[in-house]
């Protein structure tokens, strides 16, 4: 009699586990979203997308492909992904979705399949990847989902090497949905964490060189220093004639007559 009852209790813990990350729906497209067709190779050049528009972007295996878009407090994001590969593959290969935060910082997904392995047979492979809610505040050595920009980052970690460079179509969707930012945080980030794109300025004309005014010409320039070898060492040749002829003329013997 107490099997059924642990089993039971297993399941209401399990259900209560998953009822979390089951709760977020997966992400649909907004109504006359347009559909954005590029996408960026770092950070620097991420293509910028909005929640709900979707992404349909051809690329070739190894790419790094990034997209950029904007989370607000309270928010709780998921990112869908699907990778077709229109030509056969010669082994499975091993995909990956990443996200980060303004500061470059990863973010831990929730629920989704952040890193699954496409058979050899496979004509597509399924990604997803559900964010924390986005925090109004936080401590900052805690990484929490902070406001401002987020990326994401699709990319091949594992694959035969014969299969590099061949095509792939990539799919691309985020929801969003906001559970409200003010229950259980006391405060407000100050600003966005948003790059430094323009941390400083681009020249557009060579700098004019100023004027150097002319040295008069000083003849002491051309003489050495006095500690320097040059100087010691002539005099210790001159010192060294003087009492080379001073000994000789002490030395001589008169001649005789």
């Amino acid at each position: 009699m107490r099997t059924p009852i642990r089993v039971a209790a297993a399941m209401a813990a399990a259900g209560l586990t998953l009822t979390p990350a089951a709760a977020l729906a997966a992400p649909s497209p907004s109504p006359g979203a347009a559909t954005v067709t590029k996408a960026g190779t770092s950070f620097l050049t991420a293509t910028t997308i909005t929640a709900g528009q979707p992404v349909r972007v051809g690329a070739s295996t190894g790419d790094h492909l990034y997209w950029s878009f904007r989370a607000d407090a309270g928010q709780v994001h998921e990112i869908g992904v699907t990778v077709t590969f229109p030509k056969r593959r010669t082994g499975a290969s091993t995909w990956t979705v990443d996200v980060f935060d303004g500061l470059r910082r990863r973010q831990a997904c929730t629920a989704g399949a952040q890193t699954p392995t496409a058979a050899t047979a496979a004509t597509s492979v399924a990604l997803g990847c559900t964010l924390r809610r986005v925090r109004p505040w936080a401590e900052p050595w805690s990484g929490d989902p902070l406001p401002g920009t987020y990326y994401v980052r699709l990319s091949v970690t594992d694959l035969p090497e014969p299969d590099l460079g061949l095509p792939i179509e990539v799919d691309l969707l985020v929801g969003a949905v906001d559970e409200g930012g003010a229950s259980g945080d006391d405060g407000e980030l100050a600003a966005a964490l948003v790059p430094n794109t323009r941390a400083g300025t681009v020249l557009t004309a060579e700098p004019t060189p100023e004027p150097v005014a002319e040295e008069e010409t000083d003849l002491t320039g051309w003489l050495p220093e006095a500690g320097s070898r040059w100087v010691w060492t002539t005099v210790g040749g001159v010192l060294a004639a003087v009492a080379g002829v001073a000994g000789f003329a002490l030395t001589r013997r008169p001649r005789r007559r």
